[in-house]
């Protein structure tokens, strides 16, 4: 049993972890390096330049910016020294107007934006903007998080200068083990978990709005269709797919919608909330029931990202779906035991769908990932799991979890490099 002392920092981890945002949190953390940088300044950049990671420029080539219609680092460079507000975090271009979008076009056409990527950069994320107007410059640097500065600078003087800590080193308060994430969700007072409430509202939220017109592949819209309904039926697992697609191809495309984000992905958090919600909808749960799945789940992802980190050579509904599965197995009536088979089916399964940028076709991914909580929750719940006798599952959770980080980080490295390669030359 925890003690309160683990439980409020349990929550507390969770409240850093779990916080709305506009759009892609790569291209967005760029507009809020960029507001940062240009408020320093104090004036509008005659001239910008950013230098990124490979992972953060692999995460914002090809998904549209929010409000604008189009996508890629320039746009979200140029509405970041317009109109982003650094306090806003990563809801700093919800103040955007139209135009907003018009101004941002002709800055862009004037030349004043450079943006390079630096191979050597050991961070996976790291985003770096200089600003310069007349004589006097700025520079911003997020590394490690998308919303933690790291350094600030304005004509040379030092403003900010904080060591980056890593994952593991930010948390070294919070021991999890994945024993520690199921009491906390399964055992703590109700009334300290149903924040997590906010989060399921806002992405079903975000979910309809999706159906009010097409976004992105409409991957949502091809399962309720007519076609739809007759090949996958209506049922919850066609309920819970479509709903968590819908949110990701609104969001993915570009619309002005905020999602409660976890570990710094939006994607991460529709993936871990709708499927739990829809799910408990239909089945009738009650709501505490409700408030400790989803606690379940996103605390499980919490704890996988703190091996895996925050950029990956993985696909992030690999973790965002394993914590679904975690929380839909709870809502079956699943015990802990139960809950361990639901992750381990799942990292079994889908351990290895790799990250090629975020896009419109992450919707793809997130329904992919969803069908598959939801089979491995079925098995679960039925006492089957995949052994330790096969591929990378152990017997021990923890172990378990810890081999796929393995497999992101150090097994996927070569093919991270690959795919950012393949995707910078294409013909």
């Amino acid at each position: 049993m925890l003690n309160p002392q683990e439980r409020k920092k349990i929550k507390q981890l969770m409240q850093r972890e779990i916080i709305p945002a506009i759009g892609c949190t790569e291209p967005v953390a760029v507009s809020l390096c960029v507001a940062q940088a240009t408020e320093t300044l104090g004036r509008k950049p005659k001239q910008i330049e950013v230098i990124l990671s490979s992972n953060v420029l692999k995460n914002a080539m090809g998904v549209g910016i929010p409000g604008t219609g189009m996508i890629g680092l320039p746009i979200a460079v140029a509405l970041g020294a317009l109109i982003g507000k650094p306090e806003y975090g990563l809801e700093v271009l919800r103040d955007l107007q139209p135009a907003d979008v018009e101004r941002a076009k002709q800055y862009i056409q004037d030349k004043r934006i450079k943006i390079d990527v630096e191979k050597e950069i050991e961070d996976k994320l790291y985003i770096e903007v200089r600003c310069y107007a007349g004589n006097e410059s700025s520079v911003a640097v997020i590394r490690g998080s998308h919303t933690q500065f790291s350094y600030v600078e304005k004509n040379g003087t030092v403003l900010l200068k904080n060591k980056t800590e890593t994952a593991e080193e930010k948390e070294e308060d919070v021991q999890l083990t994945f024993r520690k994430v199921y009491e906390y969700a399964a055992e703590s007072p109700i009334d300290e978990l149903d924040f997590i409430l906010e989060a399921a509202r806002m992405n079903r939220e975000a979910s309809l709005q999706s159906q009010k017109q097409s976004y992105g592949h409409n991957v949502a819209k091809s399962l309720t269709g007519d076609r739809g309904k007759a090949l996958f039926g209506e049922n919850p697992h066609s309920r819970m797919i479509s709903a968590t697609a819908g949110a990701c191809d609104a969001r993915m495309d570009g619309a002005l919608i905020p999602v409660m984000s976890n570990s710094g992905s939006g994607n991460q958090g529709v993936a871990a909330t709708l499927p739990v919600l829809t799910y408990a909808e239909d089945a009738g749960c009650d709501e505490e029931s409700l408030i400790r799945a989803l606690i379940l789940s996103n605390l499980s992802v919490i704890y996988i990202k703190q091996y895996l980190g925050r950029l990956s050579a993985l696909c992030g509904c690999v973790v965002a779906s394993a914590g679904s599965s975690c929380g839909i197995t709870y809502l079956m009536g699943g015990n802990y035991r139960q809950v361990t088979f639901a992750i381990k089916n799942m990292i079994a399964n889908i351990t290895g769908m790799i990250c090629d940028g975020a896009k419109p076709s992450c919707a793809l991914k997130i329904a992919s990932g969803t069908s598959t909580a939801m089979l491995s929750a079925l098995m679960a719940i039925e006492n089957r799991v995949v052994t330790s006798q096969e591929g990378i599952v152990n017997e021990d959770v923890d172990k378990t979890i810890q081999n796929l980080a393995i497999i992101g980080n150090q097994g996927m490295a070569e093919t991270d490099r690959i795919v950012l390669q393949v995707m910078t030359h294409k013909g």
